[in-house]
C-alpha cells in the first residue's frame, strides 16, 4: 500500500485494510496505526514513536496514560462503574461538590460527550428563556457564529456553516441566528432581538484553524449579553482545562460564562466525560425527568474527572502551556519559511496557515511530519493545528520543532 509515494509498512497496511472493509468511512485518518501512548508520545504497531501534536483534539492535555488518572480509573472500576441516575452514588456527591467549587458555579449537570453537553446547554438556555426571561413559548433564539464547531448532531449542524458537515443531512432545526465570528457590530444588531436567549461561542475557534478573536471581543460580547438579558454560553470543550495558558480561555479576558461547557480533557483522554455548569437560576429551570443520561455522572466518570482536574492544578499545566506556547510560536515564526503565511494561537493551542500553489500542501506536510515522527492533522484545507499534551517538556518541544523544520523541506516554493 502506498500514499503519495509513502510505502506503508505491512502490519500497518493490514490493520488499515481491515478497518476499511468493516468500519464506516466517516474519517480520513493519517496512515498510521497506534497501539500505545505515554506522556507526549504515541507508538504505532511497528513500534515507531511519534510526538502527538493533536492530543485527541485536546482531550489528552494531561498526557497519555497519566498514572494518577489511570489509578483513579482502575480503583473505581473495582468498586462500582454504573448506577444510572435512578440512584445516588458517593462518587457523584463528591464530584458535584468538587467541580462546582473548582469552577465557581452553583450546579453541574454531568454528561458524556462534548456534543451532549452542547445540546444540554442549548436546552438550558431555551428553558431559562421561557421560565425566567419570559420569551413566548416556541420563539427562543440562540446566536451562533460562522466557522463554529460544536459537534455533529442534527441540531448542532443546523447552525454550522461548514458545507461538509451539513450537506445531505437536512432538514435542519430552526431557532438560530448565525453571525460572523469576532464581529461585535453583528452581535450588537442580532442581540437586540428580544427573543434571543443565548449567545453560543468558542473563545478560540479550534476546528476553524485556531482562530483567535481580537483582544476584548469576549469581554465586550459578555457585556452585550448582560445588557440584553442574554446568556453567554462558553464552549470550552477544546479550549478549556489549561490548554490556552489559563484554566479557561475565557479567563484571558476575565469573562465568566453564564453556562460553561466542558469535555475532552475532563477525563484526560481516558473515557467520554463532559459537564455543563451554571448557577441555580439557570440550572434549576430543568426539573426531574426533563433531561438526563444513563451514563452521565457514573461513578467511574466522577472518579476519573476528579483526578484529571487535580492533575491540572498539581502539575501547573496552565502555566506550562502559557510558557511553552509562547516559546513555540516564537520558534515557528523564527523558521521564516516562505510557505508559513501565519502562526497563531494561545498557550499550546496553535496553528500555522500554509500558502502554497498545491491545494493539498497541508496534507503533504502532515504526511512528511508523520514520516519524521510527529503527528498533526490539517483542518479547513490550508491550516495545521499543533496541540501537544501539556506535559511536554521544553527539550521535547525543541525536538518537535526540529522535526517541523526538517519536514517543511517537502514544500518547495
Amino acid at each position: 500500500m502506498e500514499i503519495n509515494g509513502y510505502q506503508i509498512p505491512e502490519k500497518t497496511a493490514s490493520c488499515i485494510q481491515i478497518e476499511d472493509q468493516h468500519g464506516a468511512h466517516n474519517y480520513h485518518p493519517l496512515p498510521v496505526v497506534l497501539n500505545r501512548g505515554l506522556g507526549a508520545f504515541v507508538w504505532d504497531v511497528e513500534d515507531k514513536r511519534y510526538f502527538d501534536f493533536l492530543s485527541g483534539y485536546s482531550a489528552v492535555n494531561q498526557g497519555h496514560c497519566h498514572p494518577k488518572i489511570l489509578h483513579a480509573l482502575t480503583e473505581q472500576a473495582k468498586q462500582l462503574t454504573l448506577t444510572s441516575r435512578a440512584f445516588h452514588s458517593d462518587r457523584m456527591a463528591e464530584y458535584t461538590r468538587y467541580i462546582t467549587q473548582y469552577f465557581g458555579y452553583d450546579k453541574v449537570l454531568p454528561m458524556n460527550t462534548g456534543v451532549e453537553a452542547v445540546e444540554t446547554a442549548l436546552k438550558l438556555a431555551r428553558r431559562w428563556g421561557y421560565a425566567v426571561k419570559g420569551v413566548p413559548d416556541g420563539q427562543a433564539k440562540i446566536i451562533t457564529v460562522e466557522g463554529n464547531f460544536h459537534g455533529r448532531t442534527i441540531n448542532v449542524i443546523s447552525f454550522s456553516t461548514d458545507p461538509t458537515a451539513k450537506a445531505g443531512f437536512g432538514p435542519f432545526m430552526p431557532g438560530y441566528i448565525t453571525i460572523p465570528y469576532n464581529d461585535l457590530h453583528a452581535l450588537r444588531h442580532a442581540i437586540a432581538d428580544e427573543d434571543v436567549v443565548g449567545f453560543l461561542v468558542e473563545p478560540i475557534q479550534g476546528e476553524a484553524g485556531v482562530y483567535v478573536p481580537d483582544s476584548g471581543y469576549l469581554a465586550a460580547a459578555k457585556a452585550l449579553c448582560k445588557e440584553h438579558c442574554v446568556l453567554f454560553i462558553g464552549d470550552e470543550i477544546q479550549t478549556g482545562l489549561s490548554r490556552t495558558g489559563k484554566l479557561l480561555a475565557c479567563d484571558h479576558e476575565n469573562v465568566r460564562p453564564d453556562i460553561l461547557i466542558l469535555g475532552k480533557a475532563l477525563s484526560g483522554g481516558v473515557m467520554p466525560i463532559s459537564a455543563v455548569l451554571a448557577d441555580d437560576e439557570i440550572m434549576l429551570t430543568i426539573a426531574p425527568g426533563e433531561h438526563g443520561s444513563t451514563y452521565g455522572g457514573n461513578p467511574l466518570a466522577c472518579a476519573v474527572a476528579i483526578a484529571s482536574l487535580e492533575v491540572l492544578k498539581e502539575e501547573k499545566l496552565a502555566d506550562r502551556a502559557a510558557e511553552l506556547g509562547a516559546y513555540f510560536r516564537t520558534a515557528l515564526v523564527g523558521l521564516a519559511h516562505p510557505v508559513i503565511k501565519q502562526v497563531r494561537g494561545k498557550g499550546l493551542l496553535n496553528a500555522i496557515v500554509i500558502e502554497h500553489p498545491s491545494d493539498n500542501a497541508a496534507d503533504i506536510l502532515c504526511l512528511e511530519l508523520m514520516k519524521n515522527g510527529l503527528l498533526a492533522k490539517p483542518t479547513h484545507g490550508d491550516k495545521i493545528r499543533f496541540a501537544p499534551p501539556l506535559v511536554i517538556t521544553k527539550e521535547e518541544l525543541e525536538e518537535a520543532i526540529d522535526i517541523i523544520r526538517k519536514s517543511l523541506v517537502v514544500l518547495h516554493t
